[in-house]
């Protein structure tokens, strides 16, 4: 790796450390009074959307192909997760709360990844809108199953799911994940999956397994979507299948949008973004979905590409550009 290289990494990482223990002093200060806690909910749902839509980013962005239901994945790894946690402390079991979250974690994303190589294998054979098709229909099949097995609360809303999700922990997953994407994606897998979206036919002739990539991506995709849903579940402590319909997918899909398709720093901004700005405008409820909705529209218009386009942000990129300095390539920025 080169040295410039290695010196970015470690500035960027040092932007991440930096803004860690600012949240911390907002949050572990009185210095927000009455509103700290509605603020730092804000703020963890923006995280877990954040790694939602950088997950749902590798499919729509860097692999091409167009996914309407990924909140099904989301759902996953929240139900499977919590009926987890909770049979530990319901069968005594006592572990420390780092240690059950990490559980959650872990347990959300692999059988999450496990259903995107099962739904991956048939349904990647598709392109464009019998995709979108597949993915929508497996949506809904999972969240009927949900509505109708008894572990999952039976179409009730199971409760009593232990919060483990500390502004801390859920900081600390959200950044180890995009940081694990953003290597996916600028790995020799990334390549091989953006030179099929540029152009199916060639990859193939040039010798590119082009399902392998296609399903090695969308199960890394799920793997990351289920990790989400396991810190969803452990934040909101509650769950009820009709939330994760197809609605809340085209949430997520219109962040990704937002922010730009192929950028990872573009989800980062448009879930932030649009995490924040409904509860922004809870003043204005009666013109809230106006607003919103007025927003995509000029952003549509005006930057059809996404707010990032295919531009990855970072800070020693902000320096350069301030001092003057210029480096080849502002999309490797």
């Amino acid at each position: 790796m080169p040295k410039a290289r290695k010196i970015d990494y470690i500035i960027n990482l040092a932007g991440v450390i930096v803004l860690f223990f600012l949240l911390m002093f907002i949050f572990d200060t009185e210095l927000l009074g009455r509103v700290r806690s509605y603020i730092q909910g804000i703020v963890i749902i923006a995280m877990i959307s954040i790694v939602m839509v950088c997950s749902l980013n590798l499919i729509t962005g860097f692999m091409g192909e167009f996914s309407l239901g990924h909140a099904g994945f989301m759902s996953i790894g929240a139900y499977s997760s919590a009926v987890v946690t909770m049979a530990l402390e319901n069968a005594g079991i006592i572990l420390p709360d780092l240690l059950l979250f990490l559980i959650a974690i872990v347990i959300g994303g692999i059988i999450t990844a496990l259903m995107g190589v099962l739904v991956g294998i048939p349904a990647l054979r598709l392109r464009g809108d019998y995709l979108a098709i597949v993915t929508i229909a497996f949506a809904e099949i999972i969240r009927v199953a949900f509505t109708n097995f008894q572990i999952t609360g039976g179409g009730k809303t199971l409760s009593g799911i232990p919060k483990l999700s500390d502004y801390h922990y859920v900081y600390v997953i959200t950044a180890i994940s995009v940081c694990v994407m953003y290597m996916y994606v600028r790995s020799r897998f990334g390549r091989c999956v953006r030179a099929i979206r540029e152009d199916y036919i060639a990859a193939s002739a040039s010798g590119i397994n082009v399902t392998y990539y296609k399903v090695m991506t969308f199960t890394v995709s799920a793997f990351f979507a289920g990790v989400s849903g396991a810190m969803y579940a452990h934040y909101i402590t509650s769950l009820i299948p009709t939330k994760f319909s197809f609605n809340y997918s085209a949430e997520f899909l219109t962040m990704v949008i937002l922010g730009g398709t192929g950028s990872l720093t573009g989800s980062v901004v448009g879930a932030a973004v649009l995490s924040a700005l409904p509860e922004a405008l809870r003043s204005f409820q009666a013109y809230r979905m106006l607003i919103y909705s007025v927003v995509l529209v000029l952003v549509m218009i005006f930057k059809p590409s996404g707010l990032f386009g295919s531009y990855e942000f970072s800070l020693p990129g902000v320096l350069r550009t301030l001092t003057g300095r210029k480096k080849g390539g502002a999309k490797d920025e």
